[in-house]
């Protein structure tokens, strides 16, 4: 027996089991028999298990060099490294489904067993919506799009992983933007289960915020080394070219942002439920549709796979998932009615509904963007293109628009703000932008749109810095030092200043993107041995070409000196590979160097034997805050994602009382019209708080 024999039998099995716990849950939910549900519980985990083993059976294959396996012999061979090989697993289009089914499976498990967080009317319905998805991903994987194909002849040798993903980042970038597409499942599945139950009150936003959160922190790491790895293996000197597929990933990321920040209008005032209930459905079916995107051949991508019928049934299924959802959204309609009106616009929950405008209407620019070729090649028969400058021109306003509204957000009290204390809360951050916009065009900035940029950028990060420290100012004055004070505000109010830790993230991602887009400087020049080009203060001495060949590869690199400031920095060697299978698709080994905040980008775009070479050099200033903004906004979602400790119950003889002039960023309780502040414990909601909340 092969592998390849247990993978297709442990896939057959999961799809029995998957349909089982449709009808089981349902059955369970309807009549009341809890049994029914304990057994549709276990049938997710029997799922799970099946789907794991059908991985580790293509895993294992590959690791074997079973070439009678289809699926082995087109995306590996004896050459490739063993960590290449095993990455080899969701290479492909059946092996990346697989995947896809794999994590739906063990998220499903894991909520499984921690389904005692979620209401219990809640959990047969969720369990019924992700196995209904797993049914369609198994259906298939075991028709269409089988990953356990044999051949006729086994082959001696395969054909080999796509050149492409012969690179570290390989063995992260896709398998975290997969799992990130999938991770929206069980938002979604919440979703649709509180649709069907009608239970749309704010118990099921505090079920689906730390799920929702865990995709967006996923879906942001997806991005982050998305955006890494184009930087390093494509050669174009850039991290983000608005490539459809890069957009239909970015499509899913914005809604469930929009989504992250509204949630928080509704559970404190009630408002904003059609918002929400809207942006999980859009966050599913967008992840959805980007995988159909990628899937079905339509677009043209370097990252896209190659045309397959499997696109048409992700459009039937994407079809379906909308139009169920759309049904159960308009059943529900009634029980979606605010409970609150706005009492003004300048308050908080103003400000995350200005932010939700602002994301979505992103989202729909860059959707428009992305789908217009296919609209005009079906309306006028000829393909227009979209390029980075229409997402420039459009998304690019709105971008600082957002930035600065980030900034003023916090600064905002709920339900509204007296221009008194607006003034006073944001002159701090408008001297900051002052001084930023006043200074720049002494440091040679001229460009009045990276002026404004940056401007709006140190706005908000003043805005956020001086939050944090008036927050850490009110613990101090009570007892605690500075370091501590600061450690235990994110320890109690993660989601507070977490948030704030992913916004300071953004804003530190935005400028590098500002800086790297309005600053970068390109050169390239055709040199000969001896000769050098200068760019942007760097001087590159050329010595000629090195030449290797091994068995499965030639390697081609340019020998080159870096100088700066008159001193020898050091030697790179910009170069390229022909892989033997794919000869006629040469990889880029870039040269990137660090130096300070700009790095020093080398690039061989062509060469002549041994004695000639066409280098392209680009000076890309502040695209290490790109990566420093990603790393800071995934520890923020992690921090707001945590869980929090248990906390003990907290009587009001135990408040210390001490009034607060500015109650914005200070921890404070309400009751009675009464401010308090609270130095050693945790802020409750007290009996009688009002609901709209006076903090």
């Amino acid at each position: 027996m092969y592998f390849s024999d247990i993978g297709i039998i442990s896939l057959i099995l999961a799809l029995g089991f998957a349909v089982f716990t449709m009808v089981v849950a349902t059955l369970g939910a309807s009549r009341g028999l809890p049994q029914l549900i304990a057994s549709a519980k276990r049938s997710v985990l029997a799922v799970a298990f099946f789907l794991i083993l059908a991985s580790a059976a293509l895993i294992a294959s590959f690791l074997t060099h079973d070439f009678g396996l289809s699926y082995v012999a087109q995306h590996s061979n004896l050459a490739m490294p063993l960590y290449y090989t095993a990455s080899a697993f969701y290479g492909g289009q059946e092996g990346s489904l697989l995947y896809w089914a794999l994590m739906l499976s063990i998220f499903s498990a894991i909520f499984v067993l921690t389904a005692k967080r979620a209401p219990s009317v809640l959990v047969p319905y969720v369990m019924v919506t992700l196995m209904g998805i797993e049914t369609f991903l198994l259906i298939v994987l075991t028709t269409v799009s089988n990953p356990f194909v044999r051949l006729p002849v086994p082959l001696a040798d395969g054909v080999g992983l796509n050149p492409l993903l012969m690179d570290p980042g390989m063995l992260i970038h896709p398998p975290m933007l997969l799992m990130g597409y999938m991770s929206f499942s069980v938002p979604f599945a919440l979703a649709v289960a509180a649709m069907i139950t009608g239970k749309l009150d704010s118990e099921w936003l505090r079920s689906i915020r730390r799920w929702m959160l865990a995709a967006w922190s996923i879906q942001t790491l997806g991005l982050v080394l998305g955006a890494w790895w184009a930087y390093h293996v494509l050669g174009w000197g850039g991290y983000w070219g608005w490539d459809p597929v890069e957009n239909a990933a970015l499509l899913p990321w914005l809604t469930a942002t929009a989504f992250l920040h509204s949630t928080m209008v509704q559970e404190r005032r009630g408002m904003l439920k059609v918002w929400n209930l809207s942006l999980v459905i859009a966050s599913f079916a967008l992840s959805i549709f980007g995988t159909f995107e990628v899937r079905s051949g339509i677009i043209n991508s370097v990252h896209s796979f190659a045309y397959s019928a499997i696109g048409a049934y992700f459009l039937a299924f994407l079809c379906i998932v909308i139009l169920l959802s759309i049904a159960l959204f308009v059943f529900r309609l009634p029980k979606l009615r605010s409970e609150q009106e706005f009492d003004s616009v300048i308050s908080r929950e103003g400000s995350f509904l200005l932010n939700n405008l602002l994301l979505v209407g992103i989202m729909f620019a860059t959707l428009w963007g992305t789908l217009f070729p296919l609209i005009s090649n079906a309306v006028r028969h000829q393909t227009l293109t979209v390029g980075p400058p229409f997402y420039n021109q459009v998304n690019g306003p709105i971008f600082i628009i957002l930035i600065l509204a980030m900034g003023i957000g916090p600064l905002l009290a709920w339900r509204r703000t007296s221009p008194r204390a607006l003034w006073r809360n944001l002159g701090i951050p408008a001297l900051a932008a002052a001084i930023c916009a006043a200074v720049l065009p002494l440091l040679g900035i001229r460009d009045a749109w990276a002026n404004i940029a940056f401007a709006v950028c140190s706005f908000t990060a003043c805005a956020i810095l001086y939050e944090m420290w008036r927050g850490v100012r009110v613990r101090h004055h009570h007892g605690e030092p500075y370091l501590f004070a600061l450690y235990m505000l994110f320890e109690r109010y993660r989601q507070r200043y977490g948030g704030y830790l992913v916004h300071l993230g953004l804003v530190m991602l935005a400028v590098g993107i500002i800086g790297s887009h309005f600053f970068q400087v390109q050169q390239d020049a055709v040199l000969k041995p001896g000769q050098e080009m200068d760019v942007a203060g760097y001087k590159l001495v050329y010595f000629g070409n090195i030449d290797r060949t091994y068995p499965d590869v030639e390697i081609l690199t340019a020998q080159l000196q870096v100088w700066r400031d008159g001193q020898l920095q050091q030697f790179i060697y910009p170069g390229r590979q022909l892989y033997t299978s794919f000869a006629n698709q040469p990889t880029s080994l870039i040269s990137i160097t660090t130096y300070g905040l700009t790095d020093l980008y080398v690039f061989l775009a062509d060469w002549n034997g041994a004695s000639e070479a066409t280098i392209r050099v680009f000076v890309n200033p502040l695209v290490p805050l790109v990566w420093l903004g990603g790393i800071i906004m995934l520890v923020g979602g992690i921090i707001c994602w945590w869980p929090p400790r248990r906390k003990r119950p907290i009587t009001l003889s135990e408040l210390k009382a001490v009034p607060v002039p500015d109650p914005v960023g200070a921890m404070v309780v309400s009751s009675g019209g009464e401010t308090l502040v609270s130095p050693s414990v945790d802020i409750i909601d007290l009996p009688n708080e009002n609901k709209g909340g006076k903090t």
